[in-house]
């Protein structure tokens, strides 16, 4: 096989975390089967897909077994993306399959990345920034950015058992920065960093009593919606877990299949549930605390926050209509590593030709069947699973082949 092959098929690898979904319930066990020798496993987690260069789950060409990072070269990858990221992929694209919550984390910006890598770099890898899009597949829950500060207030009288938890000091304080001065923006992240960083600098005895608590009485009390049920399960997932009152602080979205999130650097989130796919920069670090067995970086999280605030539908990303296209939505994040294309085909025969892109790409049909053909008389099949390579400067074709599912992908680029 050629490197100057503008399609190849990749065969990528699977990734199990405990928090993903069980046997063939998983997104990420059903997309992964197309890829020749997986086999599922029912008791095994599957949660994580991952398509591109990274050393930890590097695809490879199916035809050869050919490392893709073997196959870039200046004319798949475009002159100055070849040598802006040093001949590779700028960025790692994934698809996720969620049953228990991941956890609060944020990710470094470039300096913070570079400076925590020099001090750390046996906790973070790599000195590069992380940002990250996901557009959800099935219905997806997540965790973004902090509350409008009325809602937190609000939950400070709602729930006594956090307020004691954050004392009344700290709870007094906050609750008259935001009446006295709505519109004083430093100093209202001033007050919410001061409450956020008393959560987490809360010790784990006292946060297990006020959890404990909490979930005692909204068991007695008969509650079951909204934010008491997910207070509820993130509690069974992680018991007396100092993570489970960050539902009082964070935006809670839900997300329908297409719509997205971009994660900005220094930004609190967690993914809850749900099947997405996901783009990053190709980077690991990630700065944790609450939810997670992994390693907790308070002092780090706590300082690096931006602490911006406001309401939730403000977060959410539903894509542009992409070029003369008819059937394909752009998400395109504030940031040079990647953009995310959905292309959703119908019925049987429907073709959406999409215009070649200046850089590289990854292409993953997560539903239904077709084609990808390319000039020269180039055709190759796609169905639920397929994982295509296509190289800078190629226009392409889909064309459903029909079935009782649309013909739907994702692609991952970089111009």
């Amino acid at each position: 096989m050629s490197a100057q092959q503008p399609v190849v098929r990749l065969a990528c690898k699977s990734q199990s975390y405990d928090w993903g979904k069980l046997g063939s319930e998983s997104t990420v066990a059903k997309l992964a089967s197309a890829t020749p020798g997986f086999e599922v496993k029912n008791d095994t987690p599957y949660a994580e897909f991952w398509m591109g260069t990274h050393p930890n789950g590097a695809s490879a060409s199916v035809d050869s077994n050919t490392p893709l990072k073997s196959l870039l070269n200046e004319s798949n990858l475009g002159a100055k993306l070849h040598k802006e990221y040093n001949g590779d992929l700028p960025f790692l694209f994934k698809v996720l399959s969620i049953r228990k919550a991941l956890s609060i984390q944020a990710h470094p910006d470039k300096t913070l990345a570079a400076d925590l890598h020099k001090r750390f770099p046996d906790v973070y890898k790599d000195p590069n920034h992380k940002p990250e899009m996901a557009v959800a597949v099935t219905p997806f829950e997540a965790f973004i950015n902090f509350r409008p500060l009325a809602d937190i207030k609000k939950h400070l009288t709602e729930f006594p058992e956090f307020r004691a938890l954050i004392g009344d000091k700290v709870a007094s304080h906050f609750e008259s920065q935001v009446s006295k001065s709505p519109e004083n923006v430093a100093d209202n992240k001033a007050a919410l960093k001061a409450l956020f960083k008393q959560l987490m600098e809360s010790d784990q005895s006292i946060i297990a009593n006020h959890l404990q608590a909490l979930i005692k009485r909204i068991k007695a009390e008969g509650k079951k919606d909204g934010l008491y049920e997910l207070v509820v399960r993130l509690n069974d997932q992680f018991p007396d877990d100092m993570g489970v009152f960050c539902a009082f602080l964070l935006n809670y979205v839900t997300l329908n299949p297409g719509e997205s999130i971009f994660l900005a650097a220094n930004e609190p989130h967690a993914y809850l549930s749900g099947d997405c796919v996901e783009c990053m920069a190709a980077s690991d670090n990630v700065i944790r605390s609450g939810l997670t067995p992994k390693f907790k970086d308070v002092d780090t999280l706590v300082n690096c926050l931006t602490y911006n605030y406001g309401p939730a539908d403000a977060q959410i990303l539903r894509g542009d209509p992409y070029k003369s296209t008819k059937h394909t939505t752009l998400y395109d994040p504030p940031i040079d590593e990647f953009s995310i294309l959905r292309t959703k085909l119908d019925s049987q025969g429907e073709k959406e030709t999409v215009p070649a892109i200046d850089g590289p790409s990854i292409l993953i049909v997560t539903e239904g069947e077709g084609s990808v053909k390319y000039p020269g008389g180039g055709s190759q099949e796609a169905k639920t699973g397929y994982v295509l390579f296509i190289a800078a400067g190629t226009e392409v074709t889909l064309e459903a082949k029909g079935g009782n599912k649309p013909f739907t992908s994702y692609r991952a680029f970089c111009v």
